[in-house]
């Protein structure tokens, strides 16, 4: 629903957007998810996915019609390739909400190449913040990388309606904001074991997985920044991170 809301969230998307020029985004979202990196490679324009049910009218009539760009997308290739990490090409699939209900906020006007990027939830952390590493030179051609998921995200335990957020979901992105602002990655790719209420907040790991690839695509040099956070529904975490 938030392609189609004016929320806090929309706002700060909309003004993070606004204060972007980048020549084209990368984006691996949670919502595809494959054995081997696969990218989207094409020049013409996506279909809107609508990888959903039971929602209002509304939100099916919303589209963007952003285009892609095989450039950009032989250049993520030939980045994760050089670094042993094995590559494939999709010249077909739409963008998923994963991509748009974001994108949409964010560069309304859709005259941004997009490359879509799949997700593996079955890399260990390590392994996902390795893909990011090998795209960190990205951001010096002028390309946005982003990495669309949600850290704290258990639909069965989502509380409707309530507007303050569960301690343990707090809980979990405070860890997860110390042990990034320490750049203690070891720690990180244990959060399984290390992290508070870790199988609470990551049931499965498909929406988690994006924080990794983008922390390792960020310079190392510099500290990360909380640029929003706010949740719904109790528990579902709207946190967002600037690499």
């Amino acid at each position: 629903m938030l392609a189609v809301e004016q929320n806090e969230y929309s706002k700060f998307l909309q003004q993070t957007g606004a204060s972007l020029k980048p020549d084209a985004i990368v984006i691996f979202t949670a919502h595809w998810e494959t054995e081997k990196v696969t990218i989207s490679s094409k020049d013409d324009e996506y279909e809107t996915i609508y990888d959903f049910y039971g929602f209002p009218d509304e939100l099916y009539q919303v589209k963007y019609p952003a285009k892609g760009s095989t450039k950009v997308a032989e250049l993520v290739g030939h980045l994760l390739s050089e670094n042993h990490i094995p590559v494939a090409y999709d010249t077909s699939r739409g963008l998923d909400h994963g991509s748009w209900t974001m994108l949409k906020h964010m560069f309304p006007n859709a005259d941004i190449p997009v490359v879509q990027v799949s997700v593996n939830p079955y890399r260990t952390a390590e392994e996902q913040f390795r893909i990011g590493e090998a795209l960190r030179s990205l951001s010096g051609q002028n390309i946005l990388l982003i990495g669309s998921g949600v850290t704290v995200h258990n639909l069965r335990a989502v509380k409707w309606g309530q507007k303050e957020p569960e301690s343990w979901a707090v809980e979990f992105d405070e860890w997860l904001i110390e042990k990034m602002n320490k750049h203690d990655t070891n720690s990180l790719f244990q959060y399984e074991d290390l992290a508070p209420h870790a199988k609470m907040a990551v049931p499965r790991a498909e929406h988690f997985v994006p924080l990794y690839i983008a922390l390792g695509s960020g310079n190392p040099g510099e500290a990360p920044q909380v640029i929003y956070r706010s949740y719904e529904f109790g528990t579902l975490s709207y946190l967002s991170m600037q690499f």
